[in-house]
């Protein structure tokens, strides 16, 4: 399809949509590198235990979920542009920031300061970005191409986070920690440039917002079925490396790549069902296949079964967002989708936000596997509460 834009130009599907999926992948890659070389670091150089790995972990997704309200508005009163590009930018301070922090870990607990502070940077500009680029790509292909946007950007996060980690992992086994945090200040650039000649969309600026706390309201069902589901991955984010670790199964690098490949296959060939077939019943197959792979994780007693858990997850979470997203975005107006998308995925950052924590604490008390018993649970209840919000 072929959008018109000001002055009478047009644009289609894909002349709208790459040039985003490319930026959002590039600085997923950052947040991926993150997680992957992150935990390890934390643990082994810096010498805290399991609870401060989450901690430092989760607290990029809390600093996100805080801003979300923020960059709904900038997103909307301001443009979408405006907002990713913020993104972008705060990526690159982030990555200067973890670099510091390697460069001066010979004192523990200013390393864990800096770290903390790139975290929340990091954070930040995820919100930025996240919201930015999806307002932007509907605002571009309209509201009817939603799910595919949803889709399709969800395909560039989460393969950044799978490609990035195992990358990540790589890079500090066959050098040091020292080039993985570089290209944290490197990839946003690819970021930028993907999307610098991109029409921006236009602004209402007449229309009266709703209230940032009305538009939670009307999607709160969806947001946390979408929550309660995203703790499964959450799990796999933090603790799946060191789970690796304790069963001396080697490197975490399959789990991840397998997790990545099969989410972004899910989404590849079956993009465009939440909008043929409808949210509801996509995420709610989509959720039980979920559980299932946790269930596999929790109950592994080999690396194969495990890895098998993790592709399970990646197939039933990867259509999760946008399905629970088609239904959520019809609750709004147009000129408050990028505050209702900032709504929306804040319930990914409150999930993800305290994942890290409490699954530490779960590892603390039992051990890694029991985190996925966890995660299967918490899935089980998203679909409880799906059935509670249909529409």
């Amino acid at each position: 399809m072929s959008v018109t834009l000001e002055k009478g130009k047009t644009i289609n599907f894909y002349q709208a949509t790459t040039p985003i999926i490319i930026a959002v992948f590039g600085v997923y890659l950052t947040i991926g590198i993150a997680l992957g070389i992150l935990p390890k670091f934390v643990q082994s150089n810096l010498g805290y235990d399991s609870i401060i790995v989450g901690l430092v972990i989760g607290l990029q997704f809390v600093s996100t979920l805080i801003t979300r309200a923020y960059s709904g508005k900038i997103t909307d009163t301001q443009g979408a542009k405006k907002s990713k590009m913020s993104g972008v930018v705060l990526a690159v301070i982030a990555g200067v920031v973890y670099v510091l922090a390697v460069y001066f870990q010979v004192n523990r607990a200013l390393a864990l300061v800096l770290l903390l502070l790139a975290r929340i940077i990091h954070g930040v500009g995820e919100s930025f970005l996240v919201t930015g680029a999806l307002t932007w790509g509907i605002g571009l292909v309209g509201h009817s191409n939603s799910g595919k946007v949803m889709t399709w950007n969800g395909i560039a996060m989460y393969a950044g986070i799978a490609i990035g980690a195992p990358l990540s992992i790589w890079l500090e086994r066959s050098f040091a920690d020292l080039p993985a945090f570089l290209l944290i200040i490197v990839l946003p650039f690819v970021s930028w440039l993907a999307t610098a000649k991109l029409p921006a969309i236009p602004i209402d600026k007449d229309h009266i917002r709703t209230p940032f706390y009305k538009v939670i309201g009307a999607i709160s069902g969806q947001g946390l079925s979408l929550a309660f589901s995203s703790l499964a991955f959450g799990c796999i984010a933090s603790f799946i490396a060191l789970f690796f670790t304790e069963k001396n199964w080697g490197d975490a690098s399959l789990a991840f790549m397998v997790f990545g490949a099969c989410y972004v296959l899910t989404r590849i060939f079956f993009a465009s069902f939440p909008d043929r077939f409808g949210g509801y019943k996509i995420a709610l197959i989509s959720l039980f296949i979920e559980v299932v792979g946790q269930v596999f994780i929790w109950t592994s007693v080999s690396k194969t079964a495990a890895i098998i858990g993790c592709g399970l997850t990646g197939i039933g979470f990867s259509l999760v967002f946008p399905a629970l997203g088609v239904l959520a975005i019809k609750k709004v107006k147009p000129q408050m989708r990028g505050t209702a998308l900032g709504a929306y995925v804040a319930f990914v950052d409150l999930s993800l936000g305290i994942a890290g924590p409490m699954a530490g604490l779960i590892a603390g008390w039992f051990n890694y596997q029991a985190v996925y018993l966890f995660g299967g649970i918490s899935c089980v209840l998203s679909i409880i509460i799906l059935m509670f919000n249909k529409k």
